[in-house]
């Protein structure tokens, strides 16, 4: 029987490996967690665990922030010692964080077999810390577990032998199938603030490459105002705290946006999936409103996520503003009868079952 240690980080990765650790006690798989606390403590991210029924974490590392080589370098030693008192079977690690490298590289160099679920997304812009985690946990890793089969030709493109390529859909389809139903059950956050369904739009804006260059953030903000001004609706953003710094720093005003405090994961979920278009920084969310049928505008200039584009669901604006306010109002006028190019929802299902029918210690 294989025990499965699972390592995350991130909210991003509770969301996404829920599925996962949902998977493992459905059939009954040996496992643990172990939260490195990257972008906040264990402490803080409790509420993400309570919230979707997750048992706790086993470890809680409490790393902090840091510079990337210092983060990193803390994950990286937390996790080896865990690893060398568990000695689980196979490492578990979703994504392109500090966490997943770190955890990755950890259990490499311990023989301790990677599993990577969402392998082969890449933008190619190695100037994103991201992609340069997501490759090379990759090429680490020893089951990659692509979610599509466009992510598929990218691991063989690289090498990768298809023997360790299995395409299972993304956890986020199962996540999102799994938690509206638990969002939608709670208190509605649109009462709280006096939205219309399809009456408002929503912002999600925190990646350093945007908000940690007053250009691009100054031209993200000025594009969500002339939006605004259009169409006379909400701007709802939820600003995460490093947005909130660099907007104090760089002395940036913006008119006509609702800025609120960060929401939790149901809450965020309910806003996106009545917003009229989404606007964002991010990769899951670009994959969650492709997932329930809503338009997005991406404020990058590239994606890890080309299936969006190819479906109709996204399109990519940068951070020009009049580009901003153009892809807005293609979006605006877009049929979304798209299909989902995740899944079907039951890749928690698959990852699980494929390791538990592999012959462990061989």
């Amino acid at each position: 029987m294989v025990r499965i240690a699972i390592i995350l980080g991130t909210r991003p990765e509770i969301i996404k490996l829920s599925p996962v650790i949902r998977a493992c006690e459905e059939q009954q798989v040996e496992y643990f967690i172990l939260h490195t606390g990257q972008h906040y403590s264990y402490t803080m991210d409790r509420v993400f665990f309570e919230q979707l029924g997750l048992p706790e974490a086993t470890y809680n590392l409490d790393v902090g922030s840091g510079t990337h080589g210092e983060q990193t370098g803390k994950i990286l030693t937390g996790v080896e010692q865990v690893l060398q008192n568990e000695q689980p079977d196979v490492v578990l690690v979703e994504g392109d964080t500090n966490t997943v490298l770190a955890g990755a590289l950890a259990a490499s160099k311990l023989h301790i077999r990677v599993g990577h679920v969402e392998a082969g997304l890449r933008s190619y812009d190695r100037q994103m810390p991201e992609e340069v985690n997501r490759v090379l946990t990759d090429h680490c890793s020893d089951y990659l577990f692509a979610p599509t089969e466009t992510a598929r030709k990218i691991l063989l493109g690289e090498g990768i032998s298809d023997e360790k390529i299995f395409v299972t859909g993304n956890t986020i389809v199962d996540a999102v199938y799994q938690n509206l139903g638990l969002a939608n059950r709670q208190r509605s956050v649109l009462n709280d603030l006096e939205l219309e369904p399809k009456g408002y739009f929503l912002v999600t804006a925190h990646r350093q490459e945007n908000v940690d260059v007053k250009a691009r953030f100054d031209g993200i903000l000025t594009g969500l105002e002339l939006i605004n001004h259009d169409y006379g609706l909400p701007v709802i953003y939820p600003i995460h705290p490093r947005a909130r710094k660099m907007l104090r720093h760089f002395e940036l005003k913006p008119a006509g946006l609702e800025l609120i405090e960060a929401v939790d994961y149901l809450s965020f979920l309910q806003l996106e999936s009545q917003a009229k278009v989404v606007l964002t920084d991010s990769g899951g969310v670009q994959e969650e409103t492709c997932i329930l049928h809503v338009p997005c505008v991406t404020l990058r200039d590239n994606t890890e996520r080309p299936e969006t584009l190819a479906v109709g669901s996204n399109v990519l604006a940068g951070t020009d503003p009049e580009k901003i306010q153009e892809c807005t109002g293609s979006m605006i006028e877009k049929a979304t009868e798209w299909a989902n190019p995740f899944g079907d929802g039951t890749a928690g299902e698959r990852i699980v079952a494929i390791l538990s029918e592999q012959q462990w210690g061989l």
